[in-house]
Formats: C-alpha cells, sequence, structure tokens
C-alpha cells in the first residue's frame, strides 16, 4: 500500500489527525484478520459522509439550478451520489490502491470493487469533515461533483433532449413545448425536416434532420443550449453584483440618497 503522504497530496487535504484518515480507508475485512491491532473499521465514518455528501450535493444543486423543480433537482442528486458515481470518483482519486483490506477480500478484486469503492469515499468524506469542518469537507466534494454535473447534464440532454427541456419547461412556467414543422425538402427517400420548439409564445430552438423526429431533438438541443448559456449568464450576473455590492463605500451621515423630489 502506497504511503498516505501520496495520498494526502492527492486529495489536497492535511489531515490534523492522521488517524481520521487510516479509519476511513480500515475495511472490516482488514480487522478480521487483525483482531488485536487498536483500529475500527470505516462504518461509522461511511453513515456520516453518506449525510454529509446529500447535504453538500442537494445545497450545491439548489444555488447552481435556480430554475429546477424538486423532482429535476432529486433526479440529479440521485445520479450524483449514487453507488456507481461515488466508486468512480474514488477510482480518480486512486482511493483502491489505499484502502486496509483483508487478503481475501483484496486477492478477490475488492480494491475496485464498486459497492466497497463507494463507501471508502464516503467515509473519506466524514473524515474530512470532522478533521477540518463543513467548509473543507464542502471543498473536498465539490471538487468532485461540479465537473460531474456538467457531464451528466449534457448526457441527458444528448440522450433524450425533449424529456428533459419538457421537465425544466413545465417546471419552470407549467408549460409544454411544442414541436412545429416549418419547412421539409428532399425526394421522398431522403427529406430533410426543419423543426421549430415554442415554449410559450417565443420559439427557444430551431433543429433540421433527416426525420421529424431527429429534427425535433436537434431542435430540443438547440433549447437547452440556449436554457444553459441563459443560466450561466444570470450566474455571472449575480456574482457580479454581490461583487459589486461589497465594493461599495458606505454612506456617511452627510451624504444623501436618492430621493423622490422631482
Amino acid at each position: 500500500m502506497s504511503e498516505l503522504s501520496d495520498l494526502k497530496q492527492t486529495l489536497g487535504v492535511d489531515f490534523a489527525d492522521e488517524s481520521l484518515l487510516e479509519h476511513a480507508l480500515t475495511h472490516r475485512s482488514y480487522l478480521n484478520e487483525n483482531p488485536d491491532l487498536p483500529l475500527s473499521d470505516n462504518e461509522r465514518l461511511e453513515f456520516l459522509g453518506d449525510a454529509l455528501l446529500d447535504f453538500i450535493v442537494a445545497e450545491y444543486l439548489f444555488s447552481r439550478f435556480p430554475d429546477f423543480r424538486e423532482g429535476a433537482l432529486t433526479s440529479l442528486r440521485a445520479a450524483l451520489v449514487q453507488e456507481r458515481a461515488l466508486a468512480d470518483f474514488a477510482r480518480d482519486l486512486k482511493l483502491g490502491e489505499y484502502i486496509r483490506l483483508g487478503r481475501g477480500e483484496s486477492s478477490s478484486g475488492g480494491r475496485d470493487r464498486p459497492p466497497l469503492l463507494c463507501a471508502t469515499f464516503e467515509a473519506l468524506v466524514g473524515a474530512i469533515f470532522l478533521d477540518q469542518g463543513l467548509d473543507a469537507a464542502r471543498r473536498f466534494v465539490l471538487d468532485q461533483v461540479a465537473p460531474a454535473v456538467d457531464r451528466i447534464v449534457q448526457e441527458r440532454s444528448d440522450k433524450d433532449a425533449k424529456s428533459y427541456l419538457q421537465e425544466w419547461s413545465q417546471g419552470l412556467w407549467q408549460l409544454t413545448p411544442v414541436y412545429r414543422t416549418v419547412a421539409q425538402r428532399g425526394p421522398d427517400h431522403a427529406k430533410e425536416f426543419t423543426v421549430q420548439v415554442w415554449i410559450g409564445n417565443e420559439v427557444y430552438g430551431v433543429g433540421e434532420g433527416r426525420s421529424k423526429q431527429s429534427a425535433e431533438q436537434a431542435a430540443a438541443r438547440a433549447a437547452l443550449a440556449r436554457v444553459h448559456a441563459e443560466e450561466a449568464a444570470r450566474a455571472s450576473l449575480s456574482e457580479d453584483t454581490k461583487s459589486m455590492t461589497n465594493d461599495q463605500i458606505p454612506m456617511t451621515n452627510d451624504e444623501e440618497g436618492p430621493t423622490n423630489d422631482v
């Protein structure tokens, strides 16, 4: 097993109490084979980390996607904290190389087994929280989660853009997108269709395809691209506004604010 100093460098976390890190990496199979060691397994830390992950991810999604309804947020959070996703985060950090496993568990492929990797990642989050507090745990989690959010949103958009757009539109405005074929050209065996997607009284996207269905999907992807661009612009404006507010010089008693006098 590699030295923990290498892992701490990978994690970007300098534990004040390194025993918490050791605790997070200790599987019960290791203690079954080493019962005299003064250690406990990582299952209690796993419990704590699981709760922290739910909170941190929910808080992040709530702020990141102000237009998403509860159902969309719940679905996205579930995708981010499911076993497969957490195991992937653990693999990216090479946690499997550092886990303390019994010989049997290790020889049977335990270091790359998704449930074990997921549990170790959760335990690690719990250990970081206990050692350095919520802000440090949040930073660590979001370093892994934030890039995954963009990937999952894009994958969902590509897989079924129409369903994703409808979920967003109904959640925000209680409106169902309407698709209108505005042009078709070419011979019967090779037609191309142009479709607009309307939300309320506005065209949100235009797409083309060899079938009406593919053109509708293309229109939905175009609409989603606009949605994401508008969300990014709002987020940027919000940050700029906060910065301007923080930079303002407080008024003295001799200064006057705006009045309603003409």
